[in-house]
């Protein structure tokens, strides 16, 4: 992206600062004024929209404006180096990538796009000329705030290929949580909802490795980031005003964390359903699953062109030896048995059988609710919807269903919702609700909290023991 020179034919797209969004953004030196009668500005409620010559760069403030120019894609190491270094004099960039993972264990970067608060670019990572070296500078640059909506895959993305985490990090995906958009939004939903643009989203299932890309779907990729530099200002302003802006720090440093991308081998097994009952065959699923991990990995495929999973729990029941074994299984492809992968497939299982009977893993047993906890969960649920209703941040983000049901067990549950400002929000009324000191009471056709003025008296479990061991007298006589 370059300055607009005078006669550039330009698209605009400019939002007027309102009652629902007093935001004065001034840009020295891209400010920008146009002529209505200079080709075709459009007016829509409090937005004008349009495309026109360039003829004056110094006239307008207190408006919001984003430009793009003649698309331009960087393709030359030299030039991202440039971009990325005008990128880092702003305090913020929003970042979104596209990417294939259909057929690789890997994603592959195809598209970066980047933004700043006058500057938008698209990158063609997969250019011959193109060393990413100055994009992953701009991302370790602990003075630049990257802006990404629902960052994970981004972020895993940058661990693979750079082998660094950026930081900071900010989602507005997990803020608009905070702020009370619901669960997970949408991007597309999360911006007509601050900005009231309507994202065209029929480019949503382009093939991002195919080249060249139409303008249409430059025009589609651009706007996942030129969009979100007035969703990222509108939250962090939410979030300023309420006072909720360490909240969402919390959860950015669970997102940044190494931990949340290190993908280890020996914990391949907990990405399958437990269909296995004896410790023997919970370590052939554990070393099978170990081994389909770490041939995905070297071989850059998915885990199931590896082998299915319904193979692994066929193997983990059966215990195959032997390639006649192994052929018999129902699950295993004809021919299977004479490859290579067979071969090791076998020897994982060996190693299975040779551990010693003491030291198998043990089976992990599902959550066991106690007696009547189930009712109690059900409450907890209900004081858990009525607290996000009254204060604005998404259920999803105060408390988990297994977070309910260890409240539930136990007042000392060691969970995220019984620490920090979840537990204020939350945690303190969920443990007055177990006491009685609250109740739960219909107003009208609402469900209201309302303090009890005497306690509940709580019961103590009855134990069940010596009533088990005198019917075992019993039968005996």
């Amino acid at each position: 992206m370059h300055k607009p020179r005078q006669h550039d034919k330009v698209k605009v797209r400019a939002r007027f600062g309102g009652q629902r969004q007093r935001r004065e953004r001034h840009f020295p030196g891209t400010d920008f004024a146009g002529h209505a009668d200079a080709g075709g500005i459009r007016k829509r409620g409090n937005c004008v929209f349009g495309e026109f010559a360039a003829v004056s760069w110094r006239q307008v403030r207190k408006l919001e404006i984003y430009v793009a120019v003649a698309m331009h894609i960087v393709t030359k190491t030299s030039e991202l180096a440039d971009i990325c270094q005008r990128l880092a004099q702003h305090d913020f960039v929003t970042v979104d990538t596209e990417f294939l993972r259909e057929t690789t264990f890997w994603p592959k970067l195809c598209v970066i796009q980047l933004a700043s608060p006058d500057e938008a670019v698209i990158v063609d990572a997969l250019s011959d000329e193109l060393d990413l070296s100055p994009f992953f500078d701009l991302m370790r640059n602990e003075k630049v705030v990257k802006v990404f909506h629902a960052a994970r895959q981004d972020i895993e993305i940058v661990y693979h290929l750079g082998g660094f985490i950026p930081h900071p990090v900010f989602d507005t995906q997990v803020a608009a949580m905070v702020c009370g958009f619901g669960d997970s939004i949408s991007y597309d939903q999360l911006v007509h909802r601050v900005t009231a643009v309507r994202i065209d989203k029929s480019s949503r299932f382009t093939d991002w490795a195919r080249r060249p890309l139409s303008d249409k779907q430059l025009d589609y990729a651009l706007a996942d980031v030129t969009h979100l530099r007035d969703v990222y200002l509108f939250l962090k302003a939410n979030l300023a005003e309420q006072g909720r802006t360490h909240w969402v720090g919390d959860e950015m440093e669970i997102l940044t964390s190494e931990s949340t991308y290190r993908s280890e081998p020996e914990n391949a097994w907990k990405r399958l359903k437990l269909r296995v009952r004896k410790p023997i065959e919970f370590a052939v699923l554990q070393e099978v699953a170990a081994w389909r991990e770490r041939e995905a990995h070297t071989r850059d495929v998915p885990r199931n062109r590896v082998i299915k999973d319904d193979a692994i729990y066929e193997i983990a029941a059966q215990q195959p030896v032997n390639t006649q074994a192994l052929a018999a299984l129902r699950t295993i492809p004809r021919g299977f048995e004479r490859s290579r992968t067979a071969e090791e497939i076998l020897g994982a299982v060996k190693r299975a059988l040779a551990i010693p009977k003491d030291d198998l893993p043990q089976v992990p047993k599902g959550r066991m609710a106690p007696d009547g906890s189930a009712a109690a969960v059900d409450l907890l649920k209900v004081l858990l919807k009525l607290v996000s209703e009254a204060q604005g941040v998404a259920a999803k983000v105060i408390a988990t269903v297994e977070d309910l049901e260890k409240i539930a067990a136990s007042d000392d549950a060691d969970v995220a919702a019984m620490k920090g400002w979840r537990r204020e929000l939350f945690g303190e009324a969920a443990l007055k609700l177990k006491r009685g000191e609250v109740a739960l009471a219909f107003n009208g056709k609402r469900i209201v909290a309302v303090d009890q003025a005497e306690p509940v008296q709580m019961e103590k479990p009855k134990s069940t023991r010596k009533r088990r061991s005198r019917q075992k007298a019993e039968v005996t006589d």
